[in-house]
């Protein structure tokens, strides 16, 4: 009887430990996400604004591309600005894309990215991002961009999360 109780009493003193602990995983997490849900739109927001100061508020359009997650118009007319996601080398990169009423490339922001340190973060370096704007609406390659050398990997990915975005003005203009 004295072997049986050694090994039971320390399985239900773990098992109690354990539904202790993800009870206050839980409690924590369900106080936490509305507070990280509000600080990722408010971010998200003034990134738009960043890229479209003159916006006066933006309104969501809905659409289901490949590679688009979210489209806002900006409440001005002056255009949209369309988030995208491509895969990097080291992850995926999000993409801010801002295309005017014509479907001209204002500016794109690089929002997320897990590329190579020193290498493939120059994605972010505005020599990089700055040869986007004044491009017209039409499919690009890294022929058409400042690439990044030893990064094309990332170059093509930012690329190819602008034809997404690209492609998304086409179906809602």
């Amino acid at each position: 009887m004295s072997n049986l109780a050694n090994v039971w009493k320390p399985i239900v003193v773990l098992g109690l430990i354990c539904i202790s602990i993800t009870s206050a995983l839980a409690v924590t997490n369900s106080m936490t996400a509305p507070v990280i849900a509000a600080a990722n739109e408010q971010a998200a927001n003034e990134a738009r604004y960043e890229l479209m100061p003159q916006a006066g508020g933006f309104t969501q359009v809905a659409y289901n591309g490949e590679g688009v997650t979210e489209i806002y118009s900006a409440n001005s007319g002056e255009g949209v600005i369309i988030t995208c996601t491509a895969k990097g080398y080291g992850g995926d990169i999000v993409v801010l894309v801002a295309l005017d009423s014509d479907g001209m490339i204002q500016r794109i922001k690089i929002q997320e990215q897990s590329e190579t340190v020193g290498i493939g973060t120059k994605i972010e370096d505005e020599s990089f991002w700055g040869s986007f704007s004044g491009l017209p609406a039409q499919p690009l390659t890294v022929d058409d961009i400042n690439a990044i050398s030893g990064a094309t990997i990332s170059s093509k990915a930012v690329t190819k999360a602008v034809n997404y975005a690209l492609d998304a003005f086409d179906v809602i203009s």
